[in-house]
């Protein structure tokens, strides 16, 4: 294989990678924030809850710092792309995310019930809104989102931020969203005990089985959907931009990649199994495994969307031709070796570094733990 060629496809499958890794560090954290007011009811259950994610939950935002990185310098055009015309979508995500470290520090500097209700409520709203964000964006790639390109690939936007905001992206949204709170169980299961335990382990049961009713939902909802074919292209080794192909919708096609290559059902079945059999483990009292399985199940729903998608980055719903793929909009030969050498250095020094503050920091969290040090959050 051409040795570009095999650069471009080894990149998304990187970007795969690194999306899991923000669904499953930052999403856990997440899920924390957004079940804090229902598995904590006295204020030093919620002391304790945030104190489970303390130690780790500021590490985990590198995975967000490195997929963004990896999509600004491998897909730059997607990048421009989708900041320019998703900018208020943007701000809402980064001004929830920018919240929360807020509610971290400040939460416990007062004994105020008022402070400390509010800055719960803002925890709550940065778990919940990145993770809506973030299913609602891979909803609306399945629907293509309204731009285009001028002859010199000045892209511009046709959409408004409410229309994103559409019934099939709400649901992958939803599917986010119970995902993170199955995980954000399951972690508070892991370092907690008492009342605490015992509601993390029911709402991580129930949010697994409703993250895995949307999935199904999902998935026959993609059946009836409009999906996009590359029809025609210039051929490999020839240069090319999203003006030079041709583009057809198709109903249905979304599943013409698991018809091509049948092995890809197995990506939405594990999904579906892993999140099923992590729900048994909840209820088993099993929440090391129960994490576990979510995080492949995590795998299986974001392997599912990106394998139906390729070789689709951005499909454009205003001129379906001006799509930007795999092919047409990575970057130069030279900068994705260039990559590619760093991330081997990288990604393992990330890993290693991540496992070895999770294991120093194993253990349960006590309430007379939090109680007696006045440094805890």
């Amino acid at each position: 294989m051409e040795t570009y060629l095999f650069l471009k496809v080894a990149w998304w499958l990187l970007l795969g990678v690194l999306l899991l890794g923000i669904a499953v560090m930052m999403g856990t954290d997440m899920g924390v924030g957004a079940m804090l007011r229902w598995v904590g009811r006295t204020d030093v259950e919620r002391r304790v809850a945030l104190n489970v994610i303390g130690p780790h939950w500021d590490g985990n935002q590198v995975w967000f710092v490195l997929g963004g990185g990896a999509m600004f310098a491998a897909w730059p055009l997607v990048y421009a792309t989708a900041f320019s015309g998703l900018y208020v979508v943007m701000l809402v995500l980064l001004w929830s995310m920018i919240i929360r470290p807020l509610g971290f520090e400040y939460r416990s500097k007062l004994s105020v019930p008022a402070w400390r209700n509010a800055w719960d409520w803002v925890l709550f709203v940065s778990g919940v809104v990145p993770m809506l964000v973030f299913g609602a964006a891979i909803g609306n790639l399945f629907l293509g989102l309204p731009f285009q390109f001028s002859w010199n690939l000045t892209s511009w936007y046709d959409g408004n931020f409410v229309a994103l905001f559409n019934p099939f992206a709400l649901l992958c949204g939803g599917l986010s969203l119970a995902m993170a709170a199955y995980m954000g169980c399951a972690r508070l299961m892991m370092g907690t005990d008492g009342d605490l335990y015992h509601r993390s382990r029911n709402y991580g049961w129930w949010a697994g089985l409703l993250a895995v009713a949307l999935f199904v939902v999902g998935g026959l909802w993609i059946t009836a959907l409009e999906g996009y074919v590359v029809v025609d292209a210039p051929s490999h080794g020839v240069a090319q931009t999203p003006l030079q192909q041709v583009v057809a919708v198709v109903p249905g096609a979304w599943l013409d990649n698991f018809a091509i290559r049948p092995w890809g059902w197995a990506l939405p079945l594990l999904g579906g199994i892993f999140i099923l059999a992590g729900t048994a483990a909840l209820r088993a009292h099993r929440p090391v495994t129960g994490w576990w399985l979510g995080a492949l199940g995590w795998f299986g729903v974001i392997g599912t969307a990106g394998f139906a998608l390729f070789p689709f980055l951005m499909p454009s719903s205003s001129a379906p031709a001006q799509s930007l793929t795999v092919w047409n909009a990575s970057a130069s030969e030279h900068t994705l070796l260039w990559m590619s050498g760093f991330s081997v250095i990288l990604l393992p020094l990330v890993v290693w570094y991540t496992s070895w503050a999770f294991y120093m920091m194993r253990g349960k969290v006590s309430t007379e733990q939090i109680e007696s040090d006045e440094h805890a959050y």
